[in-house]
């Protein structure tokens, strides 16, 4: 049986959480001009929270995802799945920043809605692979899952009304 408890190594931790922040980061570049302008000129269901509260969300799931790849990482030698593993992983982190470039950047609320839902199904597979290989990276995981549920019947909410 493998070596459970592992030494904490700084470097590929910190990497974990850059990539996912990064991903993030780059995101809001494609967000932040039409969060300003034509995101305003929308209707909105009532259930839209304010603009101050996606920042700070986005920011805490970006470091619990990095944070489960870490914990998936320090098991690369020992799981077989590992490369099917990281392969969702970097999957769903590119469907979360295309989701930003459809919705905010082209306006394109209705692919973003179709885009956003296969993020969705994405982030579930990921979830379970990742809770194979180590428990807690797949509960990290939840949070990402609810807010994700709700952004999509957010997305949802808006193609309708607009």
């Amino acid at each position: 049986m493998p070596n459970r408890k592992q030494k904490f190594q700084i470097l590929p931790f910190i990497l974990c959480l850059a990539i996912p922040l990064a991903i993030g980061a780059i995101g809001s570049f494609f967000t932040m001009e039409s969060v300003k302008t034509w995101y305003l000129t929308l209707n909105k269901p009532s259930f839209n929270p304010p603009n101050a509260v996606f920042a700070p969300v986005w920011t805490t799931l970006y470091i619990l995802m990095g944070i489960s790849c870490y914990l998936v990482w320090k098991r690369r030698k020992v799981e077989t799945s590992y490369p099917i593993a990281i392969t969702i992983y970097a999957l769903q982190l590119l469907l979360n920043l295309m989701w930003s470039f459809l919705f905010f950047y082209n306006h394109q609320i209705g692919l973003a809605l179709i885009e956003i839902v296969i993020l969705l199904i994405t982030i579930i597979i990921n979830t379970f692979i990742f809770y194979r290989i180590h428990k807690a990276a797949g509960l990290l995981f939840i949070p990402y899952i609810l807010w994700v549920s709700f952004a999509s019947y957010l997305t949802y909410s808006i193609y309708i009304l607009n």
